[in-house]
């Protein structure tokens, strides 16, 4: 397969092209004053910030980096970029657009130090897992690429002290389960919250629900989370946040009660809500 070089970078996503979309895709959302969130296709990215001053988290779906660039000069005009891109984790519908934007915005990328193999062409993730117990997506999941991405000097590492570069207010929170270096994002004055994957709003391995994307709180997609019990270890750690608002990988921003209340129930019966009665990586569940 082809692979597109940029100086040190090496885009094994350029010649993916997932067809697959929801009712939302091209929607946006303004989730608060300085929060917005945008459904690529499948997959929110977060913009964080006004015209003077903001942050991409996320970077959706491969080829989707034109559909981003246009979004963002609605947004916040002509020539606008950011001052950085947040990545919650290397996987394809986050990375998707990556190296297109870099290359148009030159601006760095940070990740947790758990991901970078992942987004310097190091170690590809564990292939996703079609056996496991879910939908259609998560029957059709061992086509999905998990090939690394490599950004080369263009990723650095996010602050050990759980600040973020281009994000003063928020702290990053380490959330693995779905990925080792998998981390969500936390704003202490509203509780704004971006979970990445650490949870999902919308069940991501039901094709129905996905494409309709019929609203339901649940653990992370099913077909590429490998450790079970870190991924519950790390929604409870973001319950006791207590976030007011969130905005999941997949599914609509949930807040308030909706959000209290799909928390609290996930947490108290994760096991049958989130875990999966069968797969590959399913004999790391909670027992």
């Amino acid at each position: 397969m082809e692979h597109h070089q940029f100086g040190d970078m090496e885009d094994t996503m350029a010649n993916h092209y997932i067809p697959m979309t929801s009712v939302r895709s091209g929607e946006g959302e303004q989730v608060s004053l300085d929060l917005f969130c945008y459904t690529n296709q499948i997959v929110n990215i977060s913009m964080v910030g006004t015209a003077e001053y903001w942050v991409l988290v996320d970077t959706g779906m491969p080829q989707s980096a034109k559909r981003i660039l246009k979004v963002v000069e609605d947004r916040f005009g002509a020539g606008s970029k950011p001052k950085a891109i947040i990545l919650t984790h290397g996987h394809f519908d986050h990375v998707g657009g990556v190296i297109d934007l870099v290359e148009a915005w030159n601006v760095m990328v940070y990740a947790h130090e758990l991901e970078i193999p992942y987004l310097t062409g190091q170690a590809s993730y564990p292939e996703p897992d079609g056996s496991v117990e879910g939908g259609l997506i998560a029957k059709i999941s061992p086509f999905f690429p998990n090939e690394p991405i490599n950004l080369g000097s263009h990723v650095h590492t996010l602050p050990s002290n759980g600040s973020i570069p281009g994000m003063p207010e928020w702290r990053w929170i380490h959330t693995p389960g779905h990925t080792p270096g998998h981390v969500s994002l936390f704003r202490d004055k509203d509780r704004a919250l971006i979970a990445g994957d650490a949870f999902v709003t919308v069940e991501q391995d039901s094709l129905y629900k996905v494409l309709t994307q019929k609203k339901q709180l649940t653990g992370p997609p099913v077909y590429f989370t490998t450790d079970w019990h870190a991924a519950e270890l790390s929604v409870r750690k973001l319950v006791t946040l207590q976030p007011s608002v969130a905005i999941t990988g997949h599914g609509v921003p949930m807040s308030d009660e909706e959000l209290t209340c799909g928390l609290s129930q996930l947490v108290s019966d994760f096991k049958r809500i989130a875990v999966p009665d069968h797969g590959r990586y399913v004999d790391n569940k909670i027992h």
